[in-house]
This record gives structure tokens, C-alpha cells and sequence, in this order.
């Protein structure tokens, strides 16, 4: 049943289930997903569990599983040759899984293993700080530029995903640096300056496809606003009630996306989800909605 909360719905299932104090004591904690794990629970919050139909099933290649065969791995296109006189290939393997997939891998971009692995290190050395250090960035404010919470959404989601996500806003206007974590810092800035000169080979490849002049998408100023998710995803006492990450679309132009070597990201082609393995030192590109608009009325004749 629901109860009038004072001009905010509360609602309260028939077993006298409060869900939205729950939330609320959770997020006021500010331990996030970590926390809960490092305090010794068994089983996850009631708000974690996600209805039966939204899991992914583990029984086989059907509709709502992952599949791997070798003819339903997303594309990968080496950029070595970006500047020579094969970039019209390149530009035709990206425009060709753009409009096939949405997503592509990328190889011999530039971005060293070092700094790879320095990234993905630095994060993880955030999230397995004493919940006492990391609670001082607990927030869901993001006017200063950097926000450390468990689920952004939370408060609005039907059900919370098992993950707490470290998100900084690098453009147009950078956080100040003091704000984000030292223990990271150098290492996310460098991410960034290294991410910002990939977007802008990117976007010019993604133009040359569309039949656009290659600085188009940078003249649109779609280079300046820049946002730096990172997620963390720890052990799950129960990991068949929910998810990492739920299905969605990105917002954007384009999201260049950094995995580490566990795995379990899917992309969906049609009605299958396709596992994405990880492969050493490729970096996943997900077509953001914005540039999916853009390349529907390139492609709709009226």
C-alpha cells in the first residue's frame, strides 16, 4: 500500500517492507556496496534483488543469455594505420560496426598497458580503503565535479545494482583537483588527457563515416563535456538476485570503455546478448544515443 508521506510517496508492502527507509538508511550510512560486504552480510538488501525477468539466464543460448561463438564477437579494428593511407579502412570497419553493433573494440590506440593498468589499480586501491576514508567523498552532489556513491539512481530505480561508482565531471569545467581522491588523482587526470585525444581521433573517424568534414563533431563542442565513471563491483553473498550493471543505453556521443580482465560485460545484437571478452590493452567503444540520432537521419531518406 502506498502512504502519503507528506508530498513524497512512501511505499510500504503488505509484509510491512519500508522500502524507501531502507534506501535512505543505506545511503545515509555511506559505507556503499563495500561496506555491506566488509560488515559480514550473508545476503543483500531487499532492494538489491531484481525481479526474476530482468537476470540474465545462465542455462544456455536463448534470448535473454549470452552468447560467444566465434560469428557474435563484436568487431575489433586496429588503429596502427589510423594515419597512413589505410585510414578509409578504418573508417570503414568503425562506420560498419557502428551501424551493425553500436560497439567495437579497439587495438594499438596509443594508450599504453602501463597506463591502463595503472588506471584500473588506482581505482581498486579507492575502493578497498577503510570505509571511513571513503565516506568523506560520499555524495550524490555532483555541482563540484566529484561524486563517490552506490547506485546514482538509487533513489529513483525500481531495484539498486551491486556496485559503488566513483564519477567526475571533466568538462567543459574540470572539478578542482584537490577535490578528487589523492590516492587516484594522478592517475585519473592522465586517463583523461590520454581519453581526450582518443575521443578526437575517434569522433573524426565517426565523421568521415557519416559523410561529415572530420571536425564536425568536435566543431558541435561534443568533445568538451567529458564524464569519468568508475565502477566497482565487489563479491555478491547472492549474486543470482541481482546485477552489476543493468541494461541501458549510454546517453551520449560515444563511451570509451575500459574493462579489467574478469569480464562479464554484454552487449545485445538483435534479441541475444553477446558476451564481450576482455582482450589485453583494447578498450570497448559504445555509440552513445546522441550520434545513433545523428546517424538514423544521415541514413532516413525523405
Amino acid at each position: 500500500m502506498s502512504i502519503d508521506g507528506g508530498g513524497a510517496a512512501v511505499v510500504v508492502d503488505d509484509d510491512g517492507y519500508d522500502r524507501s527507509k531502507e534506501v535512505k538508511d543505506f545511503d545515509d550510512s555511506k559505507i556503499g556496496v563495500k561496506g555491506l560486504v566488509d560488515s559480514g552480510i550473508t545476503s543483500i538488501p531487499r532492494f538489491f534483488v531484481h525481479p526474476p525477468e530482468s537476470l540474465p539466464s545462465i542455462s544456455g543460448p536463448t534470448t535473454q543469455s549470452p552468447i560467444s561463438h566465434d560469428d557474435h564477437r563484436i568487431p575489433i579494428v586496429d588503429l596502427s594505420s589510423v594515419n597512413s593511407d589505410c585510414r578509409s579502412i578504418i573508417v570503414d570497419q568503425i562506420n560498419e560496426a557502428s551501424r551493425t553493433w553500436g560497439f567495437f573494440q579497439i587495438i594499438n590506440h596509443d594508450i599504453s598497458l602501463d597506463v591502463i593498468d595503472r588506471t584500473i589499480s588506482s581505482i581498486k586501491a579507492f575502493n578497498e580503503q577503510p570505509t571511513e576514508i571513503k565516506s568523506k567523498y560520499y555524495t550524490r552532489d555532483m555541482e563540484r565535479g566529484v561524486g563517490f556513491a552506490s547506485n546514482f539512481d538509487l533513489f529513483r530505480s525500481k531495484a539498486a545494482s551491486w556496485r559503488d561508482s566513483l564519477q567526475l565531471r571533466m568538462g567543459p569545467t574540470p572539478p578542482d583537483f584537490d577535490l578528487i581522491p589523492e590516492i587516484c588523482r594522478r592517475e585519473l587526470i592522465e586517463w583523461d588527457q590520454q581519453i581526450t585525444r582518443l575521443g578526437e581521433t575517434l569522433m573524426g573517424i565517426l565523421c568521415e563515416g557519416l559523410g561529415l568534414k572530420t571536425d564536425r563533431l568536435k566543431e558541435m563542442t561534443c568533445l568538451e563535456g567529458r564524464t569519468l565513471a568508475s565502477h566497482y563491483y565487489p563479491y555478491c553473498p547472492q549474486p543470482d538476485l541481482t546485477v552489476g550493471t543493468k541494461r541501458h543505453t549510454d546517453p551520449g556521443v560515444l563511451t570509451v570503455l575500459l574493462q579489467d580482465q574478469i569480464g562479464g560485460l554484454q552487449v545485445k545484437l538483435g534479441e541475444d546478448w553477446v558476451e564481450v571478452k576482455p582482450l589485453a590493452g583494447a578498450l570497448v567503444i559504445n555509440i552513445g544515443d546522441i550520434l545513433r540520432v545523428e546517424q538514423y537521419y544521415k541514413d532516413t531518406k525523405f
